[in-house]
């Protein structure tokens, strides 16, 4: 017979919490298991002639909850290998129970076979007590990782697991980010349990100069419309992810990134998002976005751990920054602006106003050579050196091209470079009068001749012959048949 877990939920705490189906199993005097004899239940089990090992040595010999959790699902696990047994959990057992969480996925990997006995949870008398109804909204958080779990305002929130006046302190210092000091928040104790019952509110700063809590206290706060929403930003997540894998217990990877590490992981992930973009797919646009997201934060979180600053002064930086040089839209008395080039004049001479009265910027060395060319000759349309119109610059390429075809013709290579790399500079600034990203552009066309090599390598396989077997003419003639496609409008597969 193969053995098998029965997870037993014993409710919040009053013998009538028990369902009807637990009952049943423990009647039977199973071989039972017990995650904490400090529950109101198990002293009216003992009573009942039903009793099973506990676990509460296990929370003083473990360094954290999770050892714990760990320890516990192990025993069960190497327990019920060799019998079946019942391990039973306070409330409900799939709320809020690590350990269940751990020995269900235990047991899928060991081939064990597990059973869930459900029973009233702590939030079925909670939302009894305070009288609300779940459905309206409701957050449920653990007071011990509550900087993973972010609050939500706008809904109301239980705090669970707040122990004692350490963890009470903790969760009321992460609350404040939400919440005014003086916010009521209703401390619930022994819910459920009718001559031990104790809810009473107090404003938030007062929180942790409470000494009775214990293991059965929880918190709520009711809904706050005008919560501080500016720092519930969904980064949160993404911010306190990053600080576990830099973290004691983190991925070796990870800690050793530094800043200049990263550098060839930014850039290419802002190439991607460009290729995305290019390709109007807007799933991977978003995907990319978030490649990239990820090196800001990750930049941000190797600069808080040195002191330099964290991902909320990036936030704040850029913030103020926009509005300032928005003042248009954002400042008391509005400027006057008609159009985008007003708004550029604008943007430029707040810019200035920012920089100083130093003229020396920047001359972006590390931009790519097309961005860096069109960076420079914008600088200097700026200080007026720069054609009329694209006319000017488009004669200019032709100028250049024939300087290329001079110094081929006399064979130079010092001169051939030079020459080219004038084309390339007169065709960037021919492209940015024209109102064109010249980097986009040759991004676009590096693609598009990607797709038809491809196609061209496709139909040379399908033909059992490599690339390089065809002559010239073959070679142009499926060429001249991926293009047809192209202006067809079809897929190049």
């Amino acid at each position: 017979m193969t053995a098998q877990i029965t997870v037993l939920g014993l409710g919040p705490g009053q013998a009538a919490h028990l369902s009807l189906a637990g009952w049943e199993v423990l009647k039977k005097r199973p071989y039972l298991f017990i995650r904490t004899k400090r529950h109101p239940l198990v002293e009216w089990l003992k009573k009942q002639g039903i009793t099973g090992v506990t676990f509460d040595d296990y929370y003083e010999t473990s360094q954290s909850f999770e050892e714990v959790y760990e320890r516990i699902a192990q025993r069960i696990l190497t327990e019920a290998e060799k019998k079946s047994l019942v391990y039973a959990v306070p409330g409900h057992p799939l709320v809020a129970e690590k350990s269940v969480t751990l020995i269900l996925h235990g047991a899928k990997l060991r081939g064990i076979k597990t059973e869930i006995i459900p029973a009233m949870s702590f939030l079925d008398v909670c939302c009894a007590a305070l009288q609300i109804d779940p459905a309206e909204g409701l957050r449920v958080v653990d007071g011990l990782s509550l900087p993973n779990q972010p609050i939500d305002p706008l809904v109301g929130n239980i705090i669970m697991q707040v122990y004692n006046q350490l963890i009470a302190s903790e969760v009321k210092l992460t609350l404040l980010e939400y919440y005014p000091p003086e916010y009521p928040v209703k401390i619930l104790q022994s819910i459920g349990l009718p001559k031990q019952e104790r809810i009473e509110e107090y404003p938030l700063y007062f929180l942790d100069r409470l000494a009775w809590f214990d293991h059965l206290t929880s918190l709520y706060l009711s809904p706050y419309p005008e919560g501080k929403k500016e720092r519930c930003f969904p980064l949160d997540p993404l911010v306190n992810i990053i600080k576990i894998l830099r973290g004691e217990r983190g991925c070796p990877w990870d800690k050793e990134q530094t800043q200049s590490s990263l550098i060839r992981y930014l850039l290419e992930e802002t190439y991607e998002v460009v290729e995305a973009i290019l390709e109007f797919n807007p799933p991977k646009i978003s995907e990319e976005l978030g490649d990239l997201l990820l090196q800001i934060v990750f930049q941000a979180q190797i600069a808080e751990e040195k002191s330099d600053f964290g991902i909320g002064d990036v936030i704040t930086g850029i913030t103020n920054k926009i509005i300032q040089r928005h003042p248009h839209v954002f400042g008391p008395e509005k400027e006057k602006i008609k159009d985008s080039a007003d708004v550029g004049k604008l943007w430029e001479k707040i810019k200035a106003q920012e920089k100083g009265k130093d003229k020396a910027k920047s001359t972006a060395k590390h931009l790519p050579a097309l961005l860096r060319a069109r960076y420079i000759q914008e600088k200097a349309a700026k200080n007026g050196f720069d054609w009329p119109d694209y006319r000017g610059a488009l004669a200019k390429v032709t100028e250049e091209l024939n300087e290329v075809n001079r110094a081929i013709a006399a064979g130079e290579k010092a001169k051939i470079i030079e020459e080219l790399g004038d084309l390339l500079f007169a065709v960037v600034n021919t492209a940015r009068l024209l109102d064109i990203e010249a980097e986009v552009a040759l991004t676009g066309t590096i693609n598009k001749f990607n797709k038809r090599l491809c196609y061209l390598e496709k139909q040379a396989r399908q033909a059992g012959k490599e690339l390089s077997g065809y002559p010239l003419a073959e070679l142009d003639s499926w060429w001249e048949e991926a293009k047809k496609a192209e202006v067809n409008g079809k897929e190049l597969t």
